[in-house]
């Protein structure tokens, strides 16, 4: 396979429903050297997910981030650019004229891709991170709109899946008290048990015993992890620490607290003190119903992914 040429600058741009991440490369060989990354807190989702719109203020936001990686992107000389839109624009009626609105003010021409797509590149982002052997594991990405499972070896998928179940969607949908109710959290899963039974289907039949969460809320909770252990996570880490055990307490922290205790634990990020109990409820449910015996976390998710397939030469169609 063809490997590509020396010294090209990439952009990779993931818009999420939740977040906007930016990620600057130069290629020396095949070798990616991070010129520049941030994220952004966009909330493309707030005030219109659930009725498949993209409220005119969620729009503004979105459009502002990107005409401010516009230019970061500018000043570094990029002319590759590759943009990922996820579950708020694929369902959302007015996703395209937003597609289009960008375009127009930015000239970042989106891509909105479908979830099966979507689930393949955070496979490769976080199987370029972590070196998972032989056995199946099942990898999991906990976005605001949608969630991405994917069972899978090292070497192959096994089974993939994504779900319109992102923690926006939840949080609108069953958060609706602070600290969460008991009756919340029931109701909340009884439905993802009911949304999620293909999953659960397809874990009886490969019976992954690891689960791997991708960035976002699972970087949160191997933060607070890290800060109540003393564990220090260095840039050059890939893959950070959390035990199920460990897991198990936070998560009752997290339902006990409202959004001022919750903000005040340590490891705790303002971006995720919202989303992350729905989101929190989910993982506690998968370790309920599938008998996993670690948990692992992987800073890479889509945008990384989308990086290594470019470096292979494989495209991204």
């Amino acid at each position: 396979m063809q490997k590509v040429s020396a010294m090209r600058r990439i952009t990779i741009i993931d818009c999420g429903t939740n977040t906007f991440h930016l990620l600057i490369v130069k290629l020396h060989g095949t070798d990616p050297i991070v010129l520049h990354q941030e994220k952004r807190v966009v909330k493309i989702g707030e005030g219109g997910i659930n009725n498949k719109k993209i409220t005119g203020e969620a729009a503004q936001r979105a459009i502002g981030a990107l005409q401010h990686f516009k230019i970061k992107i500018d000043e570094l000389h990029v002319h590759e650019v590759y943009a990922f839109a996820t579950s708020a624009f694929r369902n959302a009626s007015n996703g395209l004229q937003l597609k289009r609105q960008i375009l127009k003010e930015t000239n970042i021409d989106l891509s909105i891709i479908d979830g099966g797509k979507e689930a393949e590149l955070i496979y490769r982002g976080v199987f370029s991170a972590i070196d998972v052997g032989t056995e199946p594991v099942l990898t999991i990405d906990i976005g605001g709109g949608s969630v991405e499972f994917i069972i899978a070896t090292g070497t192959d998928i096994l089974w993939k899946g994504s779900f319109e179940i992102g923690a926006q969607r939840l949080m609108d949908l069953f958060h609706k008290h602070d600290p969460i109710l008991e009756t919340e959290v029931g109701a909340l899963e009884d439905y993802l048990g009911d949304m999620l039974n293909t999953l659960f289907n397809a874990s009886e039949r490969f019976k992954p015993t690891t689960l791997i969460g991708s960035s976002g809320t699972f970087d949160t909770l191997s933060a607070i992890y890290c800060q109540l252990t003393g564990l220090v996570i260095t840039e050059e880490q890939t893959e950070t620490p959390l035990t199920i055990s460990a897991y198990r307490s936070i998560h009752e922290q997290l339902l006990t607290k409202d959004r001022a205790g919750r903000l005040a634990m340590p490891g705790m990020i303002e971006m995720r003190v919202d989303m992350i109990v729905v989101a929190s409820c989910l993982v506690d449910l998968l370790l309920k119903r599938i008998p996993f015996q670690h948990i692992r976390v992987s800073k890479y998710a889509l945008k990384e992914g989308a990086l290594a397939q470019i470096v292979d030469g494989a495209g991204l169609d």
